[in-house]
């Protein structure tokens, strides 16, 4: 069993929980995912590893109440077991295995969307603990939807925030933000990082793009088993068909088909939508 340590809301409908699996805390590392269900009815979610305590034996996963299986993992509450918890899945991220001298000479900018900021924190807390610089933008509607700000203060080079409506840091976009990293100020990076919505990582990328900065994007929303058996994690990149879960979940975002992407994220919204109004009705989550 997989027990709930901990148990907090970081906004109305992001919940973070800390919970106990020694053997996924050992072998866990930056940009690898999880496979979560709350029950031995549940659907199967993919969940990018927001921490990982070796010592304690904790992963930390943070999940966004969207659908009916999301709003059934935040129904449980510290004490309470997900009936599973498979992992760690999915390839690290690629500076993992990078020389220590190579990767002490580069520079990093992260972009974080929403509850993308929560996988973006382990990644940056790695760098951060091996030397290498790591600026972060995080974007969010408005201020009560940030996330992970206290977190990233202390391991980012520099935080930056920008808010739709500007009631914290910028008014603006992270697009916007890079821009003037970049062009004002001057700023150079030898790699953007971004994770969160499949739109914000798309606009990430055509903005990068005229730069010629590499630009890293993940894409674990896309997932369903996470072995490759199901195939419904398909995805296109440069042309050729690869699956999330296992060739991923990190692309590069120059080379990814992202309007492919969320056509194929958008196929059973029909479907969520009618589970939804259905758990409403039998007031399922009371």
């Amino acid at each position: 069993m997989f027990t709930i340590k901990e148990k907090r809301l970081l906004t109305d409908n992001i919940c973070l929980m800390r919970v106990e699996a020694p053997r996924v805390a050992a072998a866990a590392q930056p940009g690898q995912f999880v496979i979560v269900r709350a029950d031995e009815t549940g659907e199967r979610i993919p969940l990018t590893i927001a921490d990982y305590d070796r010592s304690a034996g904790t992963v930390t996963i943070v999940t966004q109440t969207i659908g009916v299986s999301t709003r059934k993992i935040c129904a449980l509450n510290e004490g309470d077991s997900l009936a599973d918890l498979a992992g760690p899945l999915g390839r690290p991220s690629e500076f993992v295995n990078m020389p220590s001298d190579e990767l002490r000479k580069r520079r990093y900018l992260f972009v974080a969307g929403g509850v993308g900021t929560a996988p973006v924190y382990p990644q940056v807390r790695w760098l951060h603990e091996h030397g290498v610089e790591a600026d972060v933008i995080i974007g969010a509607k408005t201020a009560s939807l940030l996330i992970y700000t206290d977190e990233m203060h202390a391991v980012a080079s520099n935080l930056y925030i920008a808010t739709d409506d500007g009631s914290a840091g910028v008014k603006g976009l992270v697009t916007d933000v890079i821009r003037e990293l970049i062009d004002v100020r001057g700023n150079r990076y030898d790699e953007c990082v971004a994770i969160g919505p499949m739109i914000m990582m798309k606009f990430v990328a055509l903005t990068t793009e005229p730069y010629g900065l590499k630009t890293t994007v993940s894409l674990n929303a896309l997932m369903v088993d996470g072995t490759g058996m199901c195939g419904a994690c398909r995805v296109s990149v440069g042309g050729k068909t690869l699956f999330t879960c296992i060739d991923g979940p990190e692309f590069d975002g120059h080379k990814v088909d992202f309007d492919e992407a969320m056509r194929r994220q958008a196929m059973f919204r029909d479907e969520e939508r009618k589970a939804n109004e259905k758990s409403h009705e039998c007031n399922c989550f009371k």
